[in-house]
């Protein structure tokens, strides 16, 4: 099992909300692996010396880029579900059988990963 943070969990992360870092601390202690995708950080990202929560929770959490073998699966994965969010989509091709999301969106990111026919559980932060 592993925690995959979404655009809306980094936000989140970068507010400070305090149960969001507890929970990822809670991850690191027990050795879980926590992963987004680099879209996701584009998505996020704006100055450094501004989101220094983001940037030291960002140090932790595994960055998956989006090459051009992935890019076609998310780009399939948005034809089965007829939507249009290439960052969603692409969160959703790194979710394994048992992971957990952090999501903000739980409806849109929980269908691309049901359309994936995986089985994942959605934690609205």
């Amino acid at each position: 099992m592993a925690l995959v943070l979404d655009a809306g969990a980094l936000i989140a992360v970068d507010k400070g909300v305090r149960t969001l870092g507890t929970r990822l601390a809670i991850a690191r202690e027990k050795g879980l692996p926590v992963r987004t995708a680099a879209t996701v950080v584009a998505q996020v990202w704006r100055d450094g010396a501004r989101q220094a929560n983001l940037a030291r929770t960002l140090a932790g959490v595994e960055i998956v880029s989006l090459e051009e073998d992935d890019a076609r699966r998310v780009g399939e994965l948005l034809a089965a579900t007829a939507t249009s969010d290439v960052v969603d989509a692409h969160v959703a091709t790194l979710v394994e059988p048992g992971d957990r999301v952090l999501t903000t969106d739980p409806q849109d990111i929980g269908r691309l990963i049901a359309a994936r026919g995986v089985t994942a559980r959605m934690i609205g932060v």
